[in-house]
């Protein structure tokens, strides 16, 4: 296996203390599809079941009239003097009548999840909370960490005090991340206010140990800080909302177990489907290309057959007495055709001339004169 990278030890001062290799987990393949497909089911694991009364909806004493009144055949409310008389019950088109399909509690809740699946899932957010792109663009604040993976020395595990812990977090430029939780708390929109989830907060580092010497005590109570064994890995904690990237403060402990977790002698380590992405290199190198067979020639495409009764010349080649007399009937149509244009032409022209003549006769006889010009005489 090829020399793994190093990764700094810090102290909680916040000074480096020391070196150890980075985990072969930390190079599994970055599969967001699965990811996000096991925190799906995941999450739906701790849904209790709801539903609403069987009976609801359902308690009035109701009949339908049926046909022949001009009413539609709903049940309807028996007796009269109320205006609840006569109305609609029991199906949910009805005021006070019950829901469409009422929900019951034998649902199906709960999801099975191929336990392969889900250690490929936890492999892949462990490799994603190395890469430093991938915490920022989940919304970490990183900006003061030295380094990412950020790993402590295992004293961090003997913290007992939450004062201890806010130091070592400042030491170590985590602070900030801490603060961004805190100050995204704000009261829930909808009726979970009401359930016991008032408020919401933004995810803030989640702190991995070994041992719990007191760090889950003194850690604990900071906002958007969760604390986790890493003999009890949880992807809800690694991929919150099924988004890779979690900001993670190891200890060194932790940090040096998942090779004894993940490896030859514990899980397996997936691996990627093509180590070389780069598709269009590997088909382009002189490797492949030397042993590929030569470029093949596409079949000749034949001419498509013409058909004798649009096409004359076709026809010929068929029968040469019929194509001279569609070509004779076709020059005989020409010449109707001139023929025909010419004589309209010509009853156009005499047309313009008489229509002219008409128009100058009708002008001259429609001037209006004196009648009486020259006297008027009667006899």
């Amino acid at each position: 296996m090829a020399a793994r990278p190093l990764v700094s030890v810090f102290s909680l001062t916040g000074e480096k203390a020391g070196e150890t290799s980075l985990p072969s987990v930390m190079t599994a393949p970055l599969r967001c599809d699965i990811v996000q497909f096991v925190h799906t089911n995941m999450n739906k694991n701790k849904r209790q079941a709801y539903a609403v009364n069987i009976k609801a909806g359902k308690q009035a004493v109701a009949t339908s009239w049926g046909t022949g009144r001009a009413v539609a055949r709903i049940p309807r409310v028996g007796g009269s003097g109320t205006s609840r008389s006569g109305q609609g019950a029991f199906g949910n088109m009805c005021r006070g009548g019950r829901m469409f399909a009422p929900t019951k509690t034998w649902r199906k809740w709960h999801r099975k999840i191929n336990i392969t699946q889900k250690r490929y899932a936890v492999a892949s957010a462990l490799a994603a909370s190395a890469v430093p792109a991938l915490v920022m663009s989940r919304g970490h604040v990183i900006d003061e960490v030295p380094e990412i993976p950020l790993v402590v020395e295992n004293a961090v595990e003997s913290t007992k005090k939450t004062t201890q812990a806010k130091d070592i977090l400042v030491a170590l430029g985590a602070a900030l991340d801490v603060d961004k939780a805190a100050n995204s708390k704000q009261v829930r929109a909808g009726k979970g206010k009401m359930r016991n989830r008032r408020y919401t907060l933004r995810r803030g580092p989640l702190i991995i140990y070994d041992s719990n010497d007191g760090i889950e005590k003194a850690f604990r109570n900071l906002p958007g800080v969760e604390l986790c064994c890493v003999d009890r890995l949880n992807l809800l904690q690694l991929a919150p909302g099924g988004h890779m990237g979690r900001f993670c403060v190891w200890s060194q402990a932790a940090l040096d177990k998942l090779d004894v977790i993940y490896g030859s002698d514990g899980k397996r380590i997936p691996t990627a489907t093509m180590v070389n992405a780069d598709l269009a290199r590997i088909i382009n190198s002189d490797e492949v290309q030397s042993v590929l067979n030569p470029a093949k020639e596409a079949p000749s495409k034949p001419a498509p057959k013409r058909n004798p009764l649009r096409s004359v010349s076709a026809l010929e080649a068929l029968d040469p007495y019929a194509a001279e007399a569609r070509r004779s009937a076709a020059r005989r149509d020409e010449a109707a055709k001139e023929s025909k244009d010419k004589r309209t032409k010509e009853r156009r022209a005499n047309y313009e001339k008489f229509k002219k003549q008409g128009e100058d006769f009708y002008a001259q006889v429609s001037k209006q004169g004196d009648v009486c010009e020259n006297g008027f005489v009667i006899e």
